[in-house]
């Protein structure tokens, strides 16, 4: 059977990791760089097909 010492280290351990990955997420994710060439370029025609009926 786990000891009270070894699941508070054992918690202690993988709290730590935790906070650690969402640090290490977010410093990449800000950081991260947006790649343009991915997006589609629409053309006018294209935008003005996606408007509602109404919306014209």
């Amino acid at each position: 059977m786990i000891s009270d010492n070894s699941l508070y280290t054992l918690a202690v351990f993988l709290g730590s990791a935790a906070m650690l990955l969402i640090v290490l997420y977010h410093f990449l994710e800000i950081n991260a760089k947006d790649d343009m060439k991915a997006a589609p370029v629409v053309s006018n025609e294209r935008k003005a097909d996606a408007l509602p009926a109404k919306a014209r």
